[in-house]
């Protein structure tokens, strides 16, 4: 297959269809990780899928997602970005089709990977199409649209499953998967234009099988470690050999003359910074759509469509302020706004932390302000440093990190903050001495299992599960202050922004490695 030469920038008046079409296949991919949660009671009722079932076939996504999303993007790199954005469209429709066909758990997860894979060919695609398609005057802004989409999608998500299972059943909500996947791939037939770099070398198949088991043994064992515990064997062990794989892959990259993800890039500052805040940023959010969707439905009794509306706050502060980060980086230069939003970011989280079973909205309402706002204010800079720390040539690679970072950190944010709430349940619930052994192993199990005993049992439960609440969230403070310190210790020698908004680099090492690979790569 032949690669396909580099395009020239979009006329001016496709540039508005080219970044409406790439952002409806964005959201409708970020959507598919969170909208399927509003689902689970109904789904579980009529596919009588086990708890485990019922958690495999949410996370299959993610798990599929993030471990084909480095190779899933060389390709489109070396093949064309609109070919990738094709297949992964099509790939993400027609098994959202058949998994609205089927009522077996084990189908559904297989299918709930499928999308996955197809996912993974259409995120990176969408970024760097942007990216190689706006002239650079351009970009910052259609990237902080891009990253609006990307953050608020999930909430969108939310809300839209919560409307549909007002009125139908949980295969509605693969169904409007298939519509817009459709849409979305009609919109790239006709508007998106193709690029990729031609004479690309040979995807790097020892790389990406590498990158591949490393992600998955360590993202699979982490999903794991909440119902199997942080210190059993298996975990430790797949942690363990995740982590040794990845090295593997760190150091097989370090020799390779054209590498999948050369480490070496990470020696750039804003690269680093990017990749680091992205994934601590989704690590919050992730986690903290996971725990508060249990609150509000479980400690405070709201229905999945009033659960969804409660989060709309947050999405409406969120997208707002992205659109207006560029002129903030612009004026203030890119570390301020960044580094304000992850502070702000920390302190919706400890806000947040403070609500207990009969807390009012206003509360939840003043934590979700600061939160849309600390995510809007954080998302842009960060993705606009990973991308504009490479060269053309490298941008679908850039594309892939951001995403990567993003899935992973959602991924570690559901499964960390996850695994602390649910030891903390476990060790504060209270029940009475004459319940019987099988309704205890079942109160213990999960607060929507102590619901259905009800009585003491339920109220205890919903003690607990605030007690447990209140770790995770402050534990999701910290993680927000943690990417605030060190985005401000990598950028404290950057330079100030230029007048477009975008950093100069000061250190000529890192400066040097883009300028090797953008030598290494043929134009």
């Amino acid at each position: 297959m032949q690669a396909v030469q580099a395009s020239a920038p979009a006329p001016q008046a496709r540039h508005g269809l080219v970044l409406a079409v790439t952002c409806l296949a964005l959201g409708a991919v970020v959507a598919a990780m969170a909208s399927l949660n509003v689902a689970l009671p109904d789904l579980a009722r009529e596919t009588h899928a086990s708890q485990t079932q019922l958690s495999w076939i949410i996370d299959a996504y993610s798990l599929v997602f993030a471990s084909l999303l480095l190779p899933a993007a060389a390709l489109g790199d070396r093949f064309g970005r609109r070919r990738a954005l094709l297949v992964g469209l099509a790939l993400f429709g027609g098994g959202s089709g058949l998994a609205a066909l089927t009522t077996d758990p084990s189908a559904l997860i297989a299918l709930r990977g499928l999308l996955g894979v197809g996912a993974a060919l259409v995120m990176p695609a969408t970024l760097s199409t942007i990216t190689t398609t706006f002239p650079r005057a351009e970009r910052a802004r259609a990237v902080s649209i891009w990253a609006a989409v990307a953050g608020a999608s999930a909430l969108v998500g939310l809300f839209a499953s919560g409307v549909l299972l007002e009125q139908w059943s949980w295969r509605s909500v693969f169904l409007l998967n298939l519509a817009v996947a459709l849409a979305a791939l009609v919109g790239t037939l006709l508007f998106v234009p193709e690029s990729a770099e031609p004479g690309r070398p040979r995807l790097d198949r020892t790389g990406a099988l590498l990158a591949v088991v490393g992600l998955v043994a360590l993202v699979y064992s982490v999903i794991e470690a909440p119902t199997r515990g942080w210190a059993d064997p298996a975990t430790l062990g797949g942690i363990a050999a995740g982590l040794a794989v990845l090295t593997g892959f760190v150091l097989w990259e370090l020799r390779r003359p054209h590498p999948l993800l050369d480490p070496r890039l990470f020696r750039n500052r804003r690269f680093a910074a990017g990749a680091l805040s992205v994934m601590l940023q989704f690590f919050v959010f992730f986690g903290y759509i996971f725990v508060m969707m249990q609150y509000l439905q479980l400690v405070r009794g709201d229905s999945a469509l009033m659960a969804a509306v409660a989060m709309l706050p947050m999405a409406l502060t969120m997208v707002p302020t992205a659109r207006l980060t560029p002129r903030l980086t612009a004026r203030f230069g890119l570390g301020g706004p960044w580094v304000a939003g992850l502070l702000a970011v920390a302190l919706a989280m400890a806000v947040l932390a403070r609500l207990d079973a009969d807390s009012p909205y206003w509360l939840i309402a003043a934590g979700l302000v600061p939160l849309g706002a600390g995510m809007g204010l954080a998302m842009t800079p960060a993705t606009t440093a990973i991308t504009d720390s490479l060269p053309r040539s490298l941008q679908n690679i850039g594309s892939a990190m951001n995403d990567l970072s993003r899935e992973l950190g959602g991924a570690l944010g559901i499964a960390v903050l996850g695994s602390m709430l649910s030891a903390a349940y476990r060790s504060h619930l209270q029940l009475p001495d004459a319940l019987p052994p099988h309704l205890a192993d079942a109160a213990r199990s999960s607060l929507a299992a102590a619901s259905t005993i009800g009585g003491p049992v339920a109220d205890h439960a919903r003690i607990a599960f605030v007690d447990g609440m209140h770790l995770a969230l402050y534990g999701a403070a910290l993680a927000a202050a943690l990417a605030a310190l060190t985005v401000a210790a990598l950028l404290r020698h950057q330079r100030p922004a230029t007048g477009d908004g975008h950093a100069v680099e000061e250190y000529e090492p890192d400066r040097n490695v883009v300028e090797l690979h953008a030598a290494q790569s043929p134009s």
